[in-house]
Order: structure tokens, then sequence, then C-alpha cells
């Protein structure tokens, strides 16, 4: 039944919300023929390569306050940074000279980074490496911000919708933040011309299969660029401090459902992922992911952008050390490609 299932779903890119939950329960041989028929399908489309994005956290300001983060704006305990435009391009420096060819800048919602100060630093590193791609991942914004970025030479942009289901929405964020406006947001990044990415928490606190297998739906849908998920992982200094961290098993298992439905899909094995599995940066890769983000951001900073307890970001998660990265990869029989790494359109 399992296997009638997986290939139904390699065929048509959806299958029923119930179904879905089975797949998420299988184990053993079915589980294991999942992952294999995910790896496959990732091969085809992107073959062996592993796309590298260089992360450089540019601020741990901000506005929001949702539940489960630890630079929420209540987090009185946050050592607070913002990096100059000077340390910035720095750090893309620093990342072009180890054969980086994406920048990804990521951030709170600090309200300096405006339309203007974002368009000048956009325009300078596109300026300055031409054959880069600058991917943003800076939360809400309006339709006509969105526009202004794309025409700056922003090229991607990921903003996790976290949950496709309005009240577990509502449990995970404060009463000013909504699903619908989330959703906007997802949908005027697309008409803007960004290669857009969605994403969600593996087990958040009040998530049930139900509600993931909704996610699953909205992928299916909205057909993302990009799709981040990674467990979720909890910060003592918020109010899911006391909740258990999701599961990599499942994450992975969710990882090669969406290789599955959306082929094409930029996929990364997460920082997160890594961070609650010793190998799991390998078991993503294995289960079909195809993008990992090295972290460029200056090493002090690393240690404040402190989004959930025992984030990683040294060993082969800091991008100085892209030959540990490298190695690993080729441990499993995959190889890290400085390409510039679009999603394709097949």
């Amino acid at each position: 039944m399992i296997k009638s299932l997986i290939d139904r779903l390699e065929r048509h890119g959806r299958i029923a919300r119930e179904e879905y939950i089975t797949l998420m329960d299988c184990s053993g041989e079915d589980a294991g023929y999942l992952r294999e028929r995910a790896e496959a399908v990732r091969q085809r489309v992107y073959g062996r390569d592993v796309y590298i994005r260089g992360l450089i956290e540019i601020s741990n300001i901000c506005k929001n306050d949702c539940y489960y983060c630890g630079i929420r704006r209540s987090n009185a305990e946050c050592s607070r940074y913002r990096l100059t435009r000077e340390e910035i391009l720095s750090c893309c420096e620093k990342g072009w000279e180890l054969g980086f060819r994406t920048f990804v800048m990521l951030g709170g919602e600090d309200p300096y980074f405006t339309d203007e100060v974002l368009e000048k630093l956009i325009g300078e590193i596109k300026r300055r490496w031409s054959d880069c791609a600058v991917t943003l991942s800076l939360g809400e914004r309006s339709r006509e911000s969105y526009k202004r970025l794309k025409a700056a030479g922003a090229d991607r942009y990921l903003l996790r919708h976290e949950t496709a289901t309005a009240e577990h929405y509502k449990k995970l964020h404060p009463a000013e933040m909504t699903l619908e406006n989330r959703l906007r947001c997802l949908n005027d990044l697309r008409d803007a011309g960004f290669q857009a990415g969605c994403g969600f928490m593996v087990g958040s606190p009040y998530q049930t299969k139900e509600h993931i297998a909704a996610d699953l739906e909205f992928i299916s849908d909205f057909r993302p660029d990009m799709c981040g998920i990674g467990p979720f992982i909890p910060h003592r200094h918020t109010p899911f401090k006391d909740f258990a961290a999701g599961s990599a098993e499942l994450t992975c298992k969710l990882l090669s459902i969406i290789r599955l439905i959306h082929p094409a899909v930029l996929l990364p094995a997460t920082t997160a992922l890594g961070t609650v599995s010793g190998d799991g940066r390998e078991r993503g890769i294995l289960a079909g992911a195809n993008v990992v983000m090295p972290n460029l951001s200056p090493k002090d900073a690393r240690e404040k952008y402190d989004l959930y307890q025992g984030k990683l970001h040294s060993g082969s998660e800091a991008a100085e050390n892209l030959a540990d990265l490298k190695k690993r990869m080729e441990n499993i029989g995959y190889e890290v490609t400085n390409h510039i790494g679009n999603v394709k359109h097949i």
C-alpha cells in the first residue's frame, strides 16, 4: 500500500490529506522506499550537486514577538546587534573568495533596514559581484517594498509560512500577526518576480499531523521555488521553553515527501536539522535535500543570532570550514558546487 501511495505521489505531485499522514507514519522498509524515491527524483533533476549559500545574519533586532523565537522583542536577555553596511560587504567578499555565489541576508524585522537602505546595499553587492545571487529573508513587508527590492537586484526571498492552519498560526504568534497577511506576502513576492520560498517548523508546539498535511497541500498548491523546513527547537527565553524539540526522523521523511510533491524545489538541509542530529546535514541530503547554508556572519554575531537553544554556528556550519562540509558530502556520494544554483524549470 505504501509503495503504491509513494508511486502515485511521484506521478501526480499530490495525494489526499489522510494519505500524507499515512506516509508520515511509515517506517522500516516503507520509509526506506520513500527516501530512495525522493533521492532518485532529486538526482534526476539536480544530479549529485549540493548548492551552497553563504548565510549572513544581518540583525537580531526584531519588532515581532513570535512565541517560538529567541530574538523576539520581549526577550530582554538577547544581546542585540546590527551589522553595518561595511560588515555585510566584508562577509560577501570573504564568501566570494571561498567560492560562494549566493549570499543570503537573514534577519529579524529590524526597522533600520528600510527599502532605501536595502536598495543601496543590494545594488552595491551586485555591482561588486555581478555573477552572484542575493537571497533575502527579512520577514513581512509591503507589496511595494518587495517590488523595490526585486528591482534593486535581489533574486530570491524566503518567508516561511510556519503553518497553513489559521488556528495553529494564532497559537504560535501574537494577535497582530495573521496567517492571512503571511500568505499575502508570499503571493506579493511571487508577483514581484522573486524566486519565492515558504516553509514550516516540524514539531512546533500544538502542531498535529493534520496541520502538517495541510502544509503539504499548501506546498503542492503554491509550488515554491524554495522550501525551508527544520525541526522546532525550544529556546529558554520564550513561552515555549518547556516544549520538546521536533524529530529529525519526521523532518527527513517530510523532506522526501516535499521532493516528490515538487521535484524542482530548492530544498535545504537546515542548520536546525544539524542541531538536533549530528549527521542531520547528511541525512537531509540523502532524504532529497540539495542545499546547505554555511554561516558567513562575523563570529560574534553568530552567537547572538540565537533563534533556538544550541544553534550550530561552528564546524561544518561555518563558511570558513567549507572543506569539512565538502568532505562530509563526498562521504555520502555528493559534491558541493559553487554554481549559483537557481531553481530548475522542468
